[in-house]
């Protein structure tokens, strides 16, 4: 009996003993994990990534765009570049083009921008808008130029120089031809903020059934004469046949009739200086007085007006030094391009930014935004200019408004005194374009 009893303490003694055993060593085990292991095998950190970020871009792309500098969308005859808004993001080519798009849709400008460029005997065939009126400045070349008036089969024909203004109403047929020796290049702007649609001629006949063709037109051999037109596969936005000669036998390039010409074109060249001290502006506007202006110079000005969301275009010559001064617009966002010579923008609005303007490249200012633009080549600064309104710009700037506001209103919000404000002199010639 007794030995029965140690044998049962023995073994509760030996399982009291076992459990500590197990016990102990788990405790060693946690405390190997948390404090030794570590030490002898340090955690591998992760460490950020050796490539740069790509951070967002400086601001001055809100107002700044390098439109030589763009995609090239090239055609058989010619060449488009845009500066516009994409609904598609990845349809921009790069973050600056993103950063300018984005900007000028957010802020509604009701505007955009491309270069057009013709070779030549190239065609930009004929098209329509459907959501923009159109107006052009050619920068260079010669082209010959075609509008159907809407709802009728007039049209109006003009030979374009160099330094014309053209305007096609939103929905209005046109085409340009190019009929000089050399390349002409067309600066456009477009009057909306979103997504130009546009319908070419081709495209609208090739999509429409043949037999509905064919009962519309009514040609000699009906519906197979429409069925031997050959459609092609390249796109022919800009179009340039290599078998020009053999398909067309006689060329005739007429101009129409100067009182339906005129609606379209407009002679910058010719029209009134505005000079300053410091600069030229030139402008192919609306105009509620028609005092000195010419018969057709009326002719442009009431055709804009006519039509609803059109756009003022104007030329802007700054002398080299000089400084198209701050000011600000009332009723229109500013779009601008840069022909030749280069210069200093300082942009004062939601953001404050400078930045430099060299040839090629497109700035833009939104409603209300205060704006300077400065010389600083040798050569003269030479600016196409947009507005979006078709009414008179209304314009003020800063010498204007400071000699508007009392010297006492000055003084309390500079704490300076009232009497250093005569300081500031009172020109009788227009300081909106000023020289040292």
């Amino acid at each position: 009996m007794n030995k029965m009893k140690q044998f049962s303490l023995m073994r509760v003694f030996l399982a009291c003993l076992l459990a500590s055993i197990i016990t102990t060593a788990v405790g060693v085990l946690v405390l190997a994990l948390v404090y030794v292991i570590p030490q002898l095998y340090p955690a591998q950190t992760v460490q950020p990534s050796s490539r740069p970020s790509i951070s967002s871009p400086d601001i001055k792309y809100k107002y700044l765009y390098h439109l030589d500098k763009s995609e090239v969308f090239e055609y058989p005859g010619g060449a488009i570049q845009w500066g516009r808004y994409r609904k598609n993001p990845s349809d921009y080519e790069n973050k600056l083009a993103m950063e300018f798009g984005s900007n000028i849709n957010e802020m509604k400008s009701k505007m955009m921008i491309g270069t057009l460029l013709i070779e030549s005997d190239g065609l930009r065939v004929p098209h329509w808008h459907f959501n923009a009126n159109e107006h052009g400045y050619l920068l260079k070349g010669k082209a010959w130029i075609g509008v159907i008036d809407d709802g009728t089969n007039i049209v109006a024909t003009y030979n374009v120089t160099a330094g014309q203004v053209i305007f096609f109403p939103k929905n209005t047929l046109h085409w340009v031809k190019n009929i000089g020796e050399e390349a002409c290049v067309f600066l456009l702007f477009f009057s909306t903020h979103d997504e130009l649609l546009t319908l070419d001629m081709d495209d609208a006949f090739f999509s429409t059934p043949d037999d509905i063709a064919s009962r519309s037109l009514k040609p000699i051999g009906g519906v197979n004469f429409i069925r031997s037109f050959p459609k092609q596969k390249e796109d022919q936005a800009i179009n340039l046949p290599s078998n020009l000669k053999e398909l067309v036998m006689n060329e005739s390039y007429i101009q129409s009739e100067e009182s339906t010409v005129w609606k379209y074109f407009f002679d910058l060249p010719g029209s009134k200086n505005y000079i300053f001290p410091g600069g030229i502006i030139q402008w192919a506007r609306y105009q509620k007085n028609t005092t000195g202006m010419t018969d057709n110079e009326k002719l442009f000005s009431d055709s804009l007006h006519q039509q609803a969301g059109t756009l003022t275009l104007a030329t802007l010559r700054i002398y080299s030094n000089g400084l198209r001064q701050p000011h600000f617009h009332f009723n229109a966002h500013e779009m601008g391009y840069v022909k030749s010579g280069c210069g200093e923008v300082g942009v004062i609005g939601s953001s404050v930014t400078d930045f430099h303007i060299d040839v090629g490249d497109v700035f833009y200012f939104p409603i209300g935004t205060q704006h300077y633009v400065k010389s600083t080549c040798v050569e003269d600064l030479l600016l196409i200019l947009a507005f979006s309104t078709g009414d008179q710009l209304k314009t003020l700037e800063m010498d204007d408004y400071f000699h508007a506001t009392a010297d006492q209103i000055l003084a309390q919000l500079f704490f300076k005194q009232q009497n250093e404000f005569k300081k500031i002199p009172v020109f009788e010639v227009d300081q909106g374009i000023t020289r040292p």
